[in-house]
């Protein structure tokens, strides 16, 4: 079987679909339409915009679909008519019901940010970094009616970085999956492709952040803190509160030291040191409600901290 005579169908939405979706493109697969999700009010003046997939599907001239349920009788049937030989499924922001499942020739097949079992759900890239994970990776899965709980196909690890970001691992992430799909797609035509069941008992859920997700507890270790920071960055951002006023914290790092939990031990350029429940956090990167985030060095100088001052 070669990647030409595969009627492929791809569905996803975001930054982090990009990459899978140029892969199949690049490899040549017979491209007959891709899913997303409708277009979205965006920035202040609401206006509507295209996911991602779609302006590089529309970019690329492929046929694009954007159902608001895919499990209503009209789009099962609409996506039917495609007569898909495999699906491709990469954050694409509904749960395909059973009726989808079972339209394709060969697969549908996600790709998935984690090492499953670990991390089932929506938000595996921060949960991996809030957990204080050193590595993770991606997972190519036949998809079934769980959540997460298909056989897997293929899997590739990558380190996390000590300091390393949510934003800055879903990037790599991002890429990981391209390759992990390019090596799925390779064995699907080879005739190789093999399938192993996860193992349920040692499965882990990782569900969709909150904004209230971070807000800091002083109380927790600076390594927890730090572990924070990193996992909700860009989006929703670890915060604690000053004088009333929600205060973003970014760019963290963790030093030895002792002091009552959320107390400001020193504000300078070199950054803004917390005490913690175990260890301090030194922070190097602020922002205040409707401001841009700042270098402490730049912060400081337009909002002064004071010695001894408790946030929280």
């Amino acid at each position: 079987m070669k990647p030409e005579t595969i009627r492929t169908v791809f569905m996803g939405t975001p930054e982090f679909a990009l990459s899978t979706l140029k892969g199949l493109i690049a490899a040549g697969v017979n491209m007959v339409g891709v899913y997303t999700q409708p277009d979205r009010p965006k920035g202040r003046g609401k206006k509507l915009a295209a996911s991602p997939v779609k302006q590089l599907a529309l970019e690329h001239e492929i046929p694009v679909y954007q159902p608001v349920k895919l499990r209503d009788p009209q789009a099962v049937e609409e996506l039917r008519a495609l007569k898909p030989d495999l699906i491709v499924v990469v954050a694409f922001g509904q749960i395909l019901p059973k009726a989808v499942l079972e339209i394709t020739t060969y697969h549908c097949i996600n790709v998935h940010a984690s090492l499953l079992p670990k991390y089932r759900g929506a938000a595996p890239i921060n949960k991996a970094i809030l957990d204080g994970e050193t590595e993770t990776g991606v997972t190519t899965m036949l998809m079934d009616v769980g959540l997460d709980t298909g056989d897997m196909l293929v899997k590739l690890s990558l380190p996390i970085g000590p300091d390393e970001t949510a934003g800055q691992l879903h990037d790599r992430l991002a890429l990981l999956g391209c390759k992990a799909m390019e090596e799925t797609l390779a064995q699907l035509c080879a005739g190789t492709l093999t399938a192993e069941k996860q193992d349920d008992e040692l499965s882990t859920y990782a569900p969709m952040m909150k904004k209230e997700d971070g807000l800091i507890d002083w109380t927790c270790s600076a390594q927890e803190i730090h572990n924070q920071v990193r996992g909700l960055d860009p989006w929703p951002g670890a915060y604690t509160m000053l004088d009333g006023e929600v205060l973003k914290i970014a760019a963290t790092a963790v030093e030895e030291g002792a002091g009552e939990p959320g107390t400001i031990l020193s504000a300078d350029k070199s950054g803004v040191r917390i005490a913690c429940g175990q260890g301090v956090l030194v922070i190097d990167e602020l922002q205040l409600p409707g401001k841009k985030r700042l270098k402490v060095i730049n912060f400081l100088s337009g909002r002064p901290l004071f010695v001894g001052t408790r946030l929280g």
